[in-house]
């Protein structure tokens, strides 16, 4: 079967439709990959104990067999995967073919010495954690987070350059105060940078203490080690938070907290995507119109934003994923129980849909562009706006109730700019007052906006007592 035909029979969109926008992640989530970061838990576990004081079974490694212990899972390659699958159909029981596998290739490498010391008084637990830790450790550092940055980017850029860009606000999706659109970019680049920044605090747990996390094996084959700093010391080997106190089953406490974030980052990004569905469909954003894609089967003129709504709906399936993990990994009855083990498999999933969302929304944001002078005929065309500030100074002249006077006046109705300069004309104010209030327009009143669209860190504004 041909690659192009295997996509088009994958049971899933990833493996299929949307193969290519998420192969990055297939070095992480795959069988494959989990059989390789298996392979990679047992490998370190074996030369740690060949180092450690008072585990004398086990002969000190070289460094030339300990570069060729790691060479099997740095070089481990589809033939290995394949090997390990077939141990797999014998056993049925995926972690020990890695054990077996292990044996072989040892064996093969002149170490017999050290056969037995692979998967020493661990369970098939201390090895799964582990490889489902370090996989969405490094999937979160080396694909997530520069998609993510990428999107930041963006949104840097569209901050900085529209800046100082007057746009009609909507609030309950009517003409409020208006705001610059490089402030509303701003808005959402200070979101998610907020929400990465928690993402990438979170360290990954992980735990090595045995079937029923007593290292009850541990002890009763050498009661001389003190295998709670073992524990430790191993685990922070692999760049992991170890954890001691546990059921057999790590409790998945900080792989839910993990998913937490990615959702979200989810919901952000999502008010993003149909904030820009709704800027293009005011034609405030223009589509870069793509000359062999066809919008609609029988519209010849659309272009629809169909990015921004692929990445909703990605969003969407994601975010699901995701509160069912941060739900059900948790929970686990009494010392140990399977249910989480089918769960665990499907992650790749909801990063792929994570991934995908990131990279349609990137290219949403990419392909679009202000229309400045849309937006500043739709905001001329809403002087009305200005009854917020017309009233607001005349509160602080000591005008009696100048709310009610102007909601009696504009509320509920089309304003022009005449009428309104008529309107202030009339007031019973200082030709001081007056001239500020007819020197107002809705072009520049945009209070702080250029500066709040230019802030970056919101720390060194001070405070101000």
């Amino acid at each position: 079967m041909t690659n192009d035909m295997a996509r088009l029979a994958a049971l899933g969109p990833l493996d299929g439709r949307y193969r290519p926008d998420v192969a990055a992640l297939a070095g992480f989530f795959s069988e494959a990959a989990l059989f390789r970061y298996r392979v990679r838990v047992e490998v370190e576990y074996l030369i740690f104990l060949s180092r450690a004081r008072g585990i004398s079974f086990v002969p000190p490694l070289t460094t030339s067999q300990q570069a060729a212990l790691r060479a099997l899972y740095r070089q481990f390659g589809d033939d290995d995967a394949l090997a390990i699958a077939e141990w797999d159909r014998r056993v049925n029981h995926d972690v020990k073919a890695v054990e077996y596998w292990l044996r072989e290739r040892l064996t093969a490498l002149g170490l017999t010495s050290h056969l037995e010391a692979i998967h020493f008084a661990i369970t098939s637990e201390d090895v799964n954690n582990l490889a489902y830790a370090l996989m969405v450790k490094e999937a979160r550092e080396l694909v997530m987070l520069p998609a993510l940055e990428a999107i930041l980017e963006r949104l840097r850029q569209l901050a900085d350059e529209e800046a100082a860009t007057p746009m009609l606000a909507r609030t309950h999706g009517q003409p409020a105060t208006p705001t610059t659109f490089g402030k509303e970019m701003n808005v959402f680049f200070m979101r998610l940078r907020r929400a990465i920044a928690d993402l990438m605090a979170i360290r990954i747990t992980g735990k090595l203490n045995g079937a029923s996390g007593v290292f009850a094996a541990h002890y009763a084959a050498l009661p001389q080690v003190d295998w709670l700093k073992f524990s430790r010391a191993f685990v922070r080997s692999l760049e992991l938070e170890p954890i001691l106190l546990t059921t057999q089953i790590e409790p998945h406490d900080t792989l839910a907290a993990l998913c937490d974030a990615f959702k979200r980052i989810g919901a952000i990004l999502t008010d993003l995507s149909q904030d820009c569905w709704r800027y293009i469909s005011d034609g405030y954003l223009v589509q870069a119109a793509d000359a062999g894609e066809v919008g609609s089967s029988t519209m010849p003129h659309k272009v629809n934003p169909i990015d921004f709504e692929n990445a909703e709906g990605n969003l969407a399936v994601a975010g699901t994923l995701l509160e069912l993990f941060s739900r059900k990994l948790p929970v686990s009855r009494l010392q140990r129980d399977l249910s989480d083990s089918t769960v665990l498999r499907n992650l790749g999933l909801a990063f792929g849909y994570c991934l995908l969302a990131y990279q349609r929304l990137l290219r949403g944001l990419t392909k679009v562009a202000v229309d400045r002078s849309r937006l500043r005929r739709d905001l001329e065309a809403h002087p009305e706006v200005l009854a917020e500030a017309i009233q607001t100074i005349l509160r602080r002249e000591g005008f009696a109730q100048p709310y009610e006077l102007l909601k009696d006046f504009t509320r509920g109705r089309a304003l022009t700019a005449e009428e309104l300069a008529r309107f202030i004309a009339s007031l019973p104010v200082s030709d001081a007052v007056r001239a500020e209030l007819q020197a107002l327009s809705p072009v520049a009143y945009i209070g702080l906006a250029v500066k709040l669209a230019q802030l970056r860190d919101e720390a060194t504004v001070g405070n101000w007592l």
